[in-house]
């Protein structure tokens, strides 16, 4: 039973849900807490590290794509309390995105001789130009990043990302707890996993919708002594698929510093 789902998008970077939305979404879902991990963003509306709406315990947090030399992979920044150095490389990272979206939208059209309808705006990721190439055309969703805008598609352009070092030590001193976000997702989870060194957690519970072998994670759960951490990465309303139940719940709790009412 997924107590709680700590790893959800909202419309404050490419998910479905504006914020006010996710209480219900995790009510439905019988999850009692729920952090929000937008891309490269804080959220506006969350002005503590957690709080309580309709009963929900949402928790503030981010995702940060980082650069790690052979690979790029994405941190989970829990509890923020937003420093003036995070704060200056969110707002660099989203004028980045803006300039990169514009660059990706402008590949498409011509790649597909279509208008998209689609302006550059802080928080615009990949999913957006997906969702809407897809209403565009008569490609799927999938399609569109498999053979457009996919890493090694005709229409991508790649993001200015900070480096793995820098990351790490901006999402420290904002935030309760650092983790690395889906281990099994990059081309080499091996790697990606040895970084724990530097870290606080780890997504040890992810809905990859593959059988992935666990062993790996615990191992550097018990090598590195992490905190497990676990969520849908949720673009939509469906909460729930993976997340952490009340024990781990209570462990994340304790190493954060979070209260545990």
């Amino acid at each position: 039973m997924v107590t709680a789902d700590l790893h959800v998008h909202t419309t404050n970077s490419d998910g479905s849900m504006e914020l006010d939305e996710v209480p219900t979404a995790a009510k439905r879902a019988g999850v009692d807490v729920v952090a929000i991990t937008d891309h490269d963003r804080l959220h506006p509306d969350l002005d503590a590290p957690s709080a309580y709406r309709e009963g929900v315990r949402l928790i503030h947090g981010i995702e940060l794509r980082v650069d790690a030399g052979d690979q790029r992979i994405d941190l989970l920044g829990y509890g923020v309390e937003p420093t003036v150095e995070l704060e200056r490389e969110v707002e660099r990272i989203q004028a980045n995105r803006i300039e990169r979206g514009r660059a990706i939208i402008e590949n498409v059209e011509s790649h597909l001789g279509v208008d998209l309808g689609l302006e550059p705006r802080e928080g615009l990721g990949r999913p957006h130009i997906a969702r809407a190439t897809a209403d565009a055309t008569d490609m799927t969703y999938t399609e569109v990043f498999d053979e457009l805008i996919g890493d090694d598609g005709p229409c991508y352009v790649a993001r200015d990302v900070p480096s793995f070092e820098t990351g790490r030590e901006l999402l420290s001193g904002a935030c309760a707890l650092v983790g690395l976000a889906h281990p099994f997702r990059y081309p080499d989870p091996e790697a990606a996993l040895e970084l724990c060194a530097e870290l606080d957690a780890v997504e040890r519970f992810y809905p990859y919708g593959r059988e992935v072998d666990p062993m790996p994670v615990e191992t550097a759960i018990d090598r590195f002594d992490l905190v497990a951490t676990g969520g849908s990465d949720a673009h939509d309303d469906e909460l729930g698929k993976a997340g952490l139940d009340t024990g781990d719940y209570d462990r994340f709790l304790a190493a954060a510093g979070l209260p545990n009412p």
